[in-house]
């Protein structure tokens, strides 16, 4: 295991990635893994704003404002790495069927 002191941002990252490869193979559906996920970064995120917070109903709207402004610039840069260099799919990796509880982009 490695040192906490010494993991990085991107280090934890790959860590979450490679469990969402991991159960994108398991349920065979990108998309309600991507759900699920964004759903568990809210509510770790919800909790990392209270505990960081001496008054989260006061600061609700700026702790809105600053998660959502730190996932935008996140989300800018990693779309735009993908438009640089997109994924190849494959059969085994391409959408699975609607699912009412997820989301498709769809341009």
């Amino acid at each position: 295991m490695t040192d906490p002191k010494t993991t990085t941002i991107f280090e934890l990252a790959d860590q979450f990635i490679a469990l969402a490869n991991q159960l994108s193979q398991q349920e065979g559906d990108v998309g309600k893994v991507g759900t699920a996920l964004r759903f568990a970064a809210a509510r770790f995120n919800a909790f990392e704003a209270a505990i960081k917070s001496a008054d989260l109903g006061a600061e609700k709207d700026s702790a809105l404002e600053w998660f959502s402004a730190e996932y935008r610039e996140m989300l800018s840069d990693n779309l735009d790495d993908h438009i640089a260099n997109p994924p190849v799919m494959t059969e085994e990796s391409s959408p699975a069927a609607n699912d009412d509880a997820v989301q498709v982009f769809k341009g």
